[in-house]
């Protein structure tokens, strides 16, 4: 009788062992090393997503903001799979059996995707946009149904700050086309309308001076990539003559530099007396 109540404090001592020591050891071996893991793969994601130097500013800020979206994506992503990966071990530590876990998760996984199709275009098309730098915060762009500033960039919705003040939310997966006006470089587009019975040559003449003039003023000239030219008659029609001026400016800048032109171009064709559309019929 003695005997067997000495092996059964010593089996009891065992699983006591087991539960106490060696199985939380194992537990804190795989947290220490989901942790070590994370870290060092946050730290690969960070060196991969640094963006370029670029002596442009506005391009270094839309690298920075597109790196950075990019990498906080990558970061969650490798935290979920290590994090499902440590707790599946710790229940395999347990004793518990992780086959159903597994296969429900494969039951849920797939209810979700048929039930987030949208959401998950979204976020498709989101990380191709960043990706693929179709527009960034500051872009002034054209997503069909809003015209306007972007003010931000996510995976699933941009934000697009129109002329009125208006801020619309554009979910990424319905964005079929984007017009960036912010690129690269714009082009300034004047239409000037004269008279039918004002002298053409002597016009366009007057209206390539004084465009000149303005693109050599300050502030315009700081945004000018190339000089103004005169393209001549754009088009004929019962009402006017429209004679045409283009300039490349800096992107972003058109609408400023058109502005300065057709100033610059209307007080020089009042001053030369070329006339205006309607204005024998008004008098």
């Amino acid at each position: 009788m003695g005997m067997i109540s000495e092996i059964q404090a010593w089996e009891l001592t065992d699983t006591n062992r087991d539960w106490l020591i060696h199985r939380p050891v194992e537990i804190a071996i795989y947290v220490a090393l989901a942790v070590v893991l994370r870290f060092a793969l946050h730290r690969g994601i960070d060196r991969m997503s640094k963006p370029r130097k670029s002596p442009n500013a506005k391009v270094n800020e839309r690298r920075s903001q597109r790196a950075r979206t990019i990498g906080s994506v990558l970061k969650s992503t490798v935290s979920i799979v290590i994090l499902v990966w440590c707790v599946l071990q710790i229940l395999g530590i347990l004793g518990i059996n992780v086959a159903p876990f597994i296969a429900s998760a494969g039951v849920i996984g797939l209810a979700i995707g048929f039930g987030a199709q949208n959401l998950v275009r979204d976020f498709l098309s989101g990380i191709f946009m960043l990706l693929e730098d179709q527009y960034g915060v500051g872009d002034v762009v054209d997503l069909g149904d809003a015209v306007g500033t972007v003010e931000t960039v996510g995976l699933r919705v941009t934000t697009i700050r129109d002329a009125n003040g208006t801020l619309w939310y554009c979910r990424n997966g319905e964005i079929l086309r984007v017009g960036n006006m912010s690129q690269g470089f714009a082009t300034a587009v004047l239409d000037l309308p004269i008279a039918h019975n004002a002298n053409v040559h002597k016009a366009c003449e007057v209206a390539t001076r004084a465009v000149l003039e303005a693109a050599e003023s300050e502030p315009i000239r700081a945004d000018m990539i190339d000089k103004p030219e005169m393209l001549g008659v754009n088009s004929v029609t019962a009402e006017a003559i429209t004679i045409r001026v283009t300039a490349q400016v800096k992107p972003g800048r058109q609408w400023a530099v058109q502005r300065a032109f057709a100033r610059s171009a209307l007080t020089a064709f009042e001053e030369q007396g070329i006339e205006a559309p309607y204005l024998p019929v008004l008098r």
